[in-house]
C-alpha cells in the first residue's frame, strides 16, 4: 500500500479475498472516492444542524475559529460561499489533471504514472487546492464570477447524463438481441425486464395523479403529467413504427422503457421541487393544495423525496463519470456506435468480458487484492476526457447542493425544498432526454445517406 499512496504501483484493498481489479478501474474508483470525499464535505458544510453541534460539543470553538481567520463562530467555513471554495478546489484540481493527461496514449509514460499512482501527493494537492481557495482576494467579486462558471459547468454535465442514459439504453437493448446462442433465454429476459419497466412508469403517472393533483386546481400539474406521460408513450410508438424498425432493427420497447421511466422520475423530483401552491378553505385559511397528503403534517414526505432523489442523483453522477470515459461511451458522445455483429450477449453489459481479463499479459499478485495491469498496450480510456467529466461534475455538485440560483437560503436540510428554478431545470432536462432518444429513432430517416447503427 505504500507503493500505490507514494509510488506508481496501481491501488488495491489489502484483503486477499477481494476480487481481482483492473489499473484502469482502480484508478478510477480512487478518483470518484476523492470526488465523494469533498462532496461529503460540502454537505457537511451546508448543514446548520452539523454548524450548531460543531458550536455545542467542540471546546474552544470561539478560540479555534479566530486562530483559523474563519469569522468568530467559523462562519466562513458553512454556507453557499464555503461550498463554492471548496468546489473551486476541486474542480481546479481535475482541470490541472485535465491539462497534465492531454493525449496520453501509453500508460507507460511518465505523465501515466503520475495519472495512475501517487495518491497520498495528490490527495494532499486536491486538500491544499480546496484550502487555498478561503485565501482568493475580493471574494465577492469571486462568488459572483464562480456562479455563472458553475452554471455552464452544471448544465453541460446534464447534457453528458442524458446522452449517456440514451446511450446506456441503446448498448442495454443491442447486446440482449444479439447473443447467438439461447436467443429465447435472452428474448425471455428482455420482454421481463420491459414489462417491468414500463410497470415501473405507469405506476409512478398514476402515484403521482393521485397524490400531486386533485379536482380542483392543480392545473401545472396536471398538465405537465399528461405531457410526459403523453411524450412516453409516443416515444414508445415511434420505438416500434415500421419505418424506424427497417432502418434499426435494434430499436424496440427497453430503450423507451428506460427512457420512459426516468422521465417519470424527473417528473416526480420537479413536482416535488415546484413550490407548493395554497387556497382558502372554507375557514378562510391558507391551505396547501398538489402535494401528497401522508406527510404527517408536512407538506411532502420529505423522507421518501430525499432518500430516492438523493441515490438517483449522485448515481447517475458517479456513473456519468465512470462511463462516459469508456472508449465506447466516448464515441457514442461523437454518435459513433459499435456494430451488432460484435456483441456478445451477456447480463453484465456494461463491463467487459472475462474473456478479455484473460487475455491479459499482467497480472500482479502483492499479498494483497490481485490487480491486472489492463493498459499493457495502451490505455483503454481517455485519461483527459476522464477529468474533464469530473471537472463538470464537481460544478454541477456545487450548484445542486447550493440550490442553483437560490443560493442564499440554501441549506442541505432544505435540499428538496421548493424553487422555481430547480423545478425547470429538472422539467427543461426531462424533455431534453426525450428529444434525444427520439432524435436516435429519427435521424436515419432523416439522413439516409449516412449509416447508423444503435
Amino acid at each position: 500500500q505504500l507503493a500505490c499512496c507514494c509510488g506508481t504501483a496501481a491501488c488495491s484493498l489489502c484483503c486477499k479475498c477481494c476480487p481481482k481489479i483492473k489499473q484502469s478501474t482502480s484508478t478510477r474508483f480512487m478518483y470518484a472516492l476523492y470526488f465523494i470525499l469533498v462532496t461529503i464535505i460540502c454537505c457537511v458544510m451546508m448543514s446548520t444542524t452539523v454548524a450548531n453541534e460543531m458550536k455545542t460539543h467542540i471546546p474552544f470553538y470561539k478560540e479555534m475559529c479566530k486562530g483559523i481567520q474563519a469569522g468568530e463562530m467559523c462562519e466562513k467555513l458553512v454556507g453557499y460561499s464555503a461550498v463554492y471554495k471548496v468546489c473551486f478546489g476541486m474542480a481546479c484540481f481535475f482541470f490541472l489533471f485535465f491539462l497534465f493527461t492531454i493525449k496520453i496514449n501509453s500508460s507507460k509514460s511518465c505523465r501515466a504514472y503520475i495519472h495512475n499512482g501517487f495518491w497520498l501527493f495528490k490527495l494532499i494537492l486536491l486538500a491544499a487546492m480546496c484550502s487555498g481557495a478561503f485565501f482568493i482576494p475580493d471574494q465577492d467579486t469571486f462568488l459572483n464570477a464562480w456562479r455563472y462558471v458553475g452554471a455552464t459547468g452544471g448544465f453541460l454535465f446534464i447534457a453528458i447524463q442524458l446522452i449517456l442514459l440514451v446511450e446506456f439504453a441503446h448498448k442495454w437493448n443491442k447486446n440482449w438481441t444479439a447473443g447467438p446462442n439461447h436467443k429465447q433465454m435472452w428474448n425471455g429476459l428482455l420482454a421481463l425486464v420491459t414489462l417491468i419497466l414500463y410497470s415501473v412508469a405507469v405506476a409512478a403517472l398514476v402515484l403521482m395523479a393521485l397524490f400531486y393533483t386533485r379536482s380542483e386546481g392543480c392545473m401545472y400539474n396536471k398538465v405537465l403529467i399528461g405531457v410526459n406521460g403523453g411524450l412516453c408513450l409516443f416515444v414508445s410508438l415511434v420505438a416500434i413504427s415500421p419505418c424506424v424498425q427497417n432502418r434499426q432493427p435494434h430499436s424496440g420497447l427497453l430503450q423507451s422503457g428506460i427512457i420512459s421511466c426516468y422521465v417519470m422520475y424527473l417528473t416526480f423530483s420537479a413536482l416535488s421541487s415546484k413550490p407548493p401552491e395554497t387556497i382558502l378553505d372554507e375557514n378562510n385559511q391558507n391551505i396547501t393544495i398538489c402535494v401528497p397528503e401522508f406527510s404527517q403534517g408536512l407538506h411532502r414526505d420529505e423522507n421518501l423525496v430525499t432518500g430516492l432523489g438523493t441515490t438517483i442523483l449522485f448515481g447517475c453522477i458517479l456513473y456519468s463519470c465512470l462511463t462516459s470515459t469508456t472508449r465506447a461511451s466516448s464515441e457514442a458522445l461523437k454518435g459513433i456506435y459499435a456494430t451488432p455483429e460484435t456483441e456478445v450477449a451477456r447480463c453484465c453489459f456494461c463491463c467487459m468480458p472475462d474473456g478479455d481479463a484473460d487475455a491479459e499479459e499482467h497480472i500482479e499478485k502483492r499479498g494483497g487484492q490481485t490487480v491486472i495491469y489492463d493498459e499493457k498496450k495502451g490505455t483503454v480510456y481517455s485519461y483527459a476526457y476522464f477529468h474533464f467529466v469530473f471537472f463538470l461534475a464537481s460544478l454541477y455538485v456545487m450548484m445542486t447542493v447550493t440550490h442553483w440560483f437560490h443560493y442564499e437560503s440554501a441549506q442541505i436540510e432544505k435540499f428538496f425544498t421548493g424553487t422555481w428554478s430547480i423545478f425547470w431545470i429538472k422539467m427543461v432536462s426531462c424533455w431534453v432526454c426525450v428529444c434525444l432518444y427520439l432524435w436516435t429513432l429519427i435521424a436515419p430517416l432523416c439522413c439516409p445517406t449516412r449509416e447508423f447503427s444503435v
